[in-house]
């Protein structure tokens, strides 16, 4: 069977990994998390109850390069500075900018593919992304 690596951002309690997980058994591969980041330390605790390890904290403060390899990056960042129940202040909102630790991480990565959280109003940032 295939190994198929993948990091999990903003983790969380493992929404993205739990899915992976399940997809991978559905489909003959078998699931390799080779990195996961989540700054929330009760997130932290119920990830490791969850899969047996602890997350690593602020992904602000990782250099990507030290980010492992991997095939696919999973990332639930932040999506209140984009949803139209929160502000709607996008990359105004430090949250926001979050999303700009993803894209180093895959500039410098390249993984094969890529799955984020999406919000409506995150599409009406495009252009600050331009930038």
């Amino acid at each position: 069977m295939e190994k198929v690596k993948f990091i999990d951002l903003f983790c969380g309690i493992g929404g993205f990994r739990q899915a992976m997980n399940e997809a991978c058994r559905e489909n003959d591969l078998i699931p390799d998390c080779v990195f996961s980041s989540d700054i929330d330390l009760a997130c932290q605790f119920s990830y490791e109850i969850n899969f047996g390890e602890r997350p690593f904290g602020d992904i602000t403060r990782m250099d990507e390069k030290d980010v492992p390899d991997h095939d696919i990056l999973f990332a639930g960042f932040p999506c209140q500075p984009f949803s139209i129940i929160g502000q709607m202040q996008g990359f105004s909102d430090i949250r926001g900018t979050l999303f700009f630790d993803i894209a180093r991480i895959l500039k410098h990565k390249q993984p094969k593919a890529f799955v984020l959280e999406n919000v409506t109003i995150f599409v009406n940032n495009q252009k600050r992304l331009d930038k």
